[in-house]
C-alpha cells in the first residue's frame, strides 16, 4: 500500500471519528437535566428549529460528507417503476433498493383493479370508516388477509409505521410489559413507549435470552407481549417461531410478529413465518404486516382473534381517527393477493434467485451475516465511509444499492443492503458480485 494511500485513509479516519464524536455529543447534550428558567434567558435552541438536536445531527453529517466528498445517496429520484431494474436521471440500474419482491408493483392485473377502483370509488374516501369512509373493497381485503393467516379477521391501517404505533399503544399501559427482539422495527419501539409500558430487548433471535427476562419479569406485570418480526430487514434472518409460541404459551403472554418482510417472501406460497413452520395461524395473538411490499400498495394491517380486530377497529387511534385507505390501493392490495395464490411460481423465483446471490456472495467472500438468503442479502463491509465509497461506486457502475451506516447501525456493522425481486437474473447477480469483488 502506498504512503499517499496510507495518509488519505488515515485522515478519513480521523475526520469520521471526530464527526462520530460530534455527532454524539449533541445528543448527551441535549438529555442533561433542565436547570429553572425564566423567561428572559431561555435559550434559543428551545424555541428555533435550527437549533434542534435532529438538525444540528444531521448538519453533522452533511458537513462529515461534504469533507470526505461522498454524495448523498439519499431522496434519489426514480422515473418510472421500479422492480429488478429502475431508471434514475435517465441512467437505468440494475436496482437492489426495492420491496416489490413478486414485481406485482406495476403488474398489468394489478394496474387495472386500482384503474376500476377509482372509476368506482374515487381516489379517496374522505372520511375515517368508522364515520363515512367504509367501501365494501376494504372488508374484501380484509376478509382475504384474515383467510391467508388462517384466523377470524383483520384489520387495515393508513400507514404500516402507524399500524405498529397505534396497536401496541392501545393494547398495552403503564402496567403491562413490552419485550422485543434488540433488532425490532422503529414502529414497534415508538408503540411501547406511547403505551407508557415497561419495555425490554432481548439479543436478537437468542430464545434463551428471552426467556431469562420472561422468568425474571413476567409475574411483575398484568398483560405481557414479546414482539419479534418475521423477516428482519437489516440481516435477512428470521427467528425460531415455534420456540416463540412455547413460551408464550408457558408465561401466558402474547405475541406479536411483524411480517412487513415476510408475508409474500416466506413459505412456498408466500404466506409467511409461519407457512415455513407448518404453523396454525391461531397459534400467533397478533400478526402485522404492510400493503407496500408484495402487496403494491400503502398502509398496514392486523390479523388475528375477533376479540382483538372489533377493539382495535372501534377504539385504536391511528384507525378510529383516520380515513380509511384510498379504494384504488385496496383494490392493488386485493389483486396481488390474488396472483400470488395463482402464481405461486414468484415466490420460487424469489427464493432461487436470492439464494444463488447469497451463494455466490459467500464464495466471492463476502461478510453476509446470519442472513437465511431469502429477499434480504445484507454485505457487511464494517466502515460507513467505505460502504459509503463502495454503495456510490456500484452506482456509477449501473447499480442501485442503499448503503446502510452509523447510527443506523453500529459502525462495526455498515452494510450495503441488498433486495432482491423475482424477475432479477443470474446475470444481473453475476455482474453486481464481480463489482463488488473489485471494489472490496
Amino acid at each position: 500500500m502506498s504512503a499517499k494511500k496510507l495518509t488519505n485513509d488515515l485522515k478519513q479516519k480521523l475526520i469520521q471519528q471526530s464527526l462520530r464524536r460530534k455527532y454524539d455529543q449533541v445528543g448527551k447534550e441535549e438529555n442533561k437535566p433542565l436547570k429553572a428558567l425564566t423567561q428572559s434567558d431561555i435559550p434559543e435552541k428551545f424555541y428555533r428549529f435550527d437549533q434542534h438536536p435532529g438538525y444540528r445531527q444531521m448538519q453533522i453529517i452533511d458537513q462529515g460528507a461534504a469533507r470526505l466528498e461522498l454524495e448523498s445517496p439519499f431522496f434519489r429520484v426514480h422515473d418510472a417503476l421500479a422492480g429488478a431494474t429502475t431508471s434514475i436521471n435517465g441512467r437505468e440500474l440494475i436496482n437492489f433498493a426495492s420491496y416489490n419482491y413478486l414485481g406485482l408493483s406495476g403488474h398489468p392485473d394489478v394496474n387495472k383493479a386500482a384503474i376500476e377502483a377509482i372509476q368506482m370509488y374515487g381516489t379517496s374516501v374522505s372520511a375515517s370508516r368508522i364515520m363515512a369512509g367504509e367501501r365494501p373493497i376494504h372488508r374484501e381485503l380484509e376478509q382475504t388477509i384474515a383467510e391467508c393467516y388462517g384466523v377470524d379477521d383483520a384489520v387495515v391501517y393508513v400507514s404500516g409505521h402507524a399500524t405498529n404505533v397505534s396497536t401496541i399503544g392501545y393494547l398495552f399501559g403503564s402496567k403491562d410489559l413490552v419485550i422485543h427482539d434488540e433488532y425490532i422495527h422503529n414502529s414497534s419501539v415508538v408503540g411501547a413507549q406511547l403505551s407508557g409500558a415497561k419495555r425490554l430487548s432481548f439479543s436478537h433471535n437468542d430464545m434463551k435470552a428471552l426467556e431469562q427476562l420472561l422468568e425474571q419479569h413476567r409475574h411483575q406485570f398484568e398483560r405481557v407481549v414479546v414482539i419479534v418480526e418475521g423477516l428482519y430487514g437489516m440481516d435477512g434472518d428470521y427467528p425460531d417461531l415455534p420456540r416463540l409460541i412455547e413460551l408464550k404459551q408457558q408465561y401466558h403472554c402474547f405475541l406479536m410478529v411483524d411480517e412487513a418482510h415476510s408475508f409474500g417472501v416466506l413459505g412456498r406460497s408466500g404466506k409467511g413465518l409461519r407457512e415455513t413452520f407448518g404453523i396454525s395461524g391461531t397459534d400467533v395473538d397478533i400478526w402485522m404486516g404492510t400493503l407496500s411490499k408484495t402487496l403494491s400498495g400503502c398502509g398496514g394491517y392486523i390479523a388475528g382473534e375477533t376479540a382483538l380486530i372489533d377493539n382495535l377497529r372501534y377504539l385504536s387511534p391511528g384507525f378510529l381517527y383516520s380515513a380509511g385507505i384510498p379504494a384504488p390501493t385496496a383494490a392493488a392490495a386485493i389483486s396481488s393477493l390474488q396472483i400470488m395464490a395463482k402464481e405461486p411460481e414468484r415466490i420460487t423465483r424469489l427464493h432461487d434467485i436470492s439464494a444463488y446471490f447469497l451463494e455466490q456472495a459467500t464464495l466471492a467472500g463476502l461478510n453476509t451475516g446470519d442472513c437465511r438468503g431469502i429477499a434480504i442479502v445484507p454485505i457487511i463491509i464494517g466502515s460507513s465511509v467505505k460502504t459509503t465509497r463502495i454503495a456510490e461506486s456500484l452506482f456509477q457502475q449501473g447499480v442501485n444499492v442503499q448503503s446502510i451506516v452509523y447510527p443506523g447501525v453500529p459502525e462495526n456493522s455498515a452494510r450495503l443492503r441488498f433486495f432482491l425481486c423475482c424477475d432479477h437474473t443470474r446475470h444481473q447477480v453475476d455482474q453486481t458480485i464481480r463489482l463488488l469483488k473489485q471494489l472490496l
